[in-house]
């Protein structure tokens, strides 16, 4: 048992240096957003994504050198998986330790998947009801002082070292707000309280506050955006963010990964799973940064999901793709996206191209409009749970990256995102009004990707998926670019006739020109939806509007694109005018 506790130990330990490295990078958020450094918030960002897998292979490299028979000798896992769960005996963080043990233990012994007595298949350490050094949220009671000194005593509470423009102000349009949002005299009870997360939120450049006001037996979950002002560097409340539907876009997976300090990840967690109950914890520990252990619970779901329902895998609906194939379980919102092994033309990139934009993706600010990929390497799926079809496809057309293991499919490499309506089926059946709205949401995602830096390359609606909420997210990555990487041209006007009979164009074209005065006429047929898009969105098919956008990037004008509308905000009057981007406007619910 003495190499087995050594072997545990050993990885206890990689894990508590990843995490202090973690916790380290969110805790300096507050100092890159008092500073105003966007750069280094956005470098950040990315930077954090890496830290886990940087962490395994150090760990790994770590037990491979110092116990060479671990990798050879199986039969002592069990023994160190034991001696690991006695480690994890009041550890604040049990939940993130065992994963980090799975990935360790897989890459140490060259496997992928296994029987629950070498890895945690299921948790063997409660996360609940743990405590850290400090509450992982306060309490306030509005009864003894108001609301308005309870709300000025939560912002001194979360400790800004930069001042604010006008306080008071701002707590009065705060105050006002929620008199807004409940303009009939409620009762107040006996313990009305609001209990707030004990630390920022960071993302962008906006800090937020988060909480939730309980009165008696009602709950209603908050944010508040803290922004810097109009160029004085002092700090303003922007806006009142009220209700499950409103955090639920803050936390978006559509988005950039937020930045919090936790010394019990957990806790926060399930803090977070009572203001916005759709929430899948899964989806909250990859909201707040910690994607490897979303991934984990996803996966468990998804097991979880395959044990109770009787459905099959499907392909998806919608125009098949030149490099995925998609399918679909028709009970779980998500689809599965598999690389062929050859791909169609006129499509020229590589496999490792295409991983290559996906990792692109991650890495970047999504801004709302780019749905989050959860990537997944040897799958084990029930053979049975496919359909005929659905096997043949996969088999003939992704062959290199499945194979049958007795009564089970394993998928050696695929992405899994929530499921959306594409947008081209959306247009297909929708009214005028519907469709109106799918085109405007479509021309206001690709301005907010080009606000961000990035261009989609593939246009199509068939790229573009209209999500529960009537949001329009892009979703196929395979053509992605940064902006500034692109040339974009007006097309050259023909000289003769013989220049416009030409089969070819008569001028060069390199392999980064676009020519978005092309664009109508392959995006839309003559007809209502055209007619849409060029009455809002005219500018989009002209070169001078993306130069301009690339010339802002160069400059470092860096539109922050907001995740709540731009009416609820407490004053225009206060920010400069490049923070005031392309509004997001509430939308009607759509079907699935």
């Amino acid at each position: 048992m003495g190499q087995a506790s050594d072997i545990a130990g050993a990885i206890l330990e990689g894990f508590d240096r990843h995490y202090r490295i973690f916790r380290k990078m969110c805790a300096e958020a507050q100092g890159r957003f008092e500073r105003a450094d966007w750069a280094a918030v956005r470098a950040a960002h990315g930077e954090r994504i890496d830290l886990y897998d940087v962490r395994v292979r150090e760990s790994v490299s770590d037990i491979s050198a110092r116990f060479p028979q671990a990798r050879d000798d199986e039969t002592v896992w069990p023994q160190v998986k034991r001696a690991y769960i006695e480690l994890l005996y009041d550890h604040r963080r049990p939940e993130l330790a065992e994963t980090f043990f799975n990935s360790v233990a897989c890459r140490v012994l060259k496997r992928t998947y296994y029987r629950n007595e070498y890895l945690f298949w299921r948790p063997a350490v409660s996360s609940e009801f743990i405590e850290g050094d400090e509450p992982a949220y306060r309490c306030y009671h509005p009864a003894t002082q108001g609301f308005r000194r309870t709300l000025a005593a939560i912002v001194v509470d979360l400790g800004l070292q930069v001042p604010f423009e006008d306080l008071t102000r701002d707590l009065r349009c705060v105050v006002r707000a929620l008199r807004a949002a409940f303009p009939a005299p409620q009762e107040r009870h006996a313990n009305l309280q609001v209990q707030v997360l004990s630390s920022l939120f960071f993302r962008g450049e906006a800090a937020y506050i988060v909480g939730r006001i309980i009165n008696g037996g009602r709950e209603d979950a908050f944010a508040v955006p803290v922004r810097h002002g109009a160029g004085n560097g002092a700090l303003v409340l922007d806006a009142l963010l009220l209700g499950s539907a409103r955090l639920d876009v803050l936390f978006s997976l559509a988005r950039s990964y937020l930045m919090v300090d936790m010394d019990v990840p957990s806790a926060y967690v399930a803090f977070l799973r009572k203001l916005m109950p759709a929430r899948a914890a899964a989806e909250l520990y990859t909201a707040v940064g910690l994607q490897k252990q979303g991934k984990t619970l996803f996966y468990r779901d998804l097991q979880e999901h395959l044990t109770h329902a009787t459905d099959r895998f499907a392909e998806a609906p919608g125009v098949r793709g030149l490099v995925m194939v998609v399918f679909t379980l028709p009970s779980f919102p998500c689809v599965f996206k598999l690389m062929r092994d050859t791909f169609g033309a006129p499509k020229q990139s590589t496999h490792d191209e295409v991983r290559r934009q996906y990792q692109l993706v991650k890495h970047h600010d999504r801004v709302g409009r780019m749905a989050d990929t959860l990537e997944f390497r040897d799958v084990a799926f029930p053979l049975a749970r496919f359909d005929a079809t659905l096997l043949a496809e996969l088999e003939a057309a992704c062959g290199a990256s499945v194979e049958r293991d007795g009564d089970r499919l394993i998928v050696k490499h695929l992405y899994i995102e929530a499921r959306v309506t594409p947008l081209d089926i959306y247009l297909r059946g929708a009214d005028d009004a519907r469709a109106r709205h799918g085109i405007s949401e479509y021309g206001r995602a690709i301005e907010e990707l080009a606000a961000a830096g990035i261009f989609p390359g593939d246009l199509f609606c068939k790229n573009f998926g209209v999500t529960h909420s009537g949001r329009v997210v892009f979703y196929d990555y395979d053509e992605v670019a940064l902006l500034t990487e692109l040339n974009f041209r007006d097309p050259v006007v023909a000289r003769d006739a013989l220049d416009e009979l030409a089969a070819e164009p008569w001028y060069s074209v390199g392999p980064s020109d676009v020519f978005p005065t092309e664009w109508p006429t392959f995006l839309f047929a003559p007809g209502r939806d055209r007619a849409v898009f060029m009455e809002r969105f005219a500018h989009l098919v002209t070169a001078r509007w993306w130069v301009e956008r690339q010339d802002d990037l160069r400059r470092g004008k860096v539109p922050d694109v907001l995740p709540y509308p731009e009416e609820v905000r407490f004053g225009r009057d206060r920010y400069p005018a490049e923070s005031l981007v392309m509004p997001t406007t509430d939308h009607p619910q759509t079907t699935k």
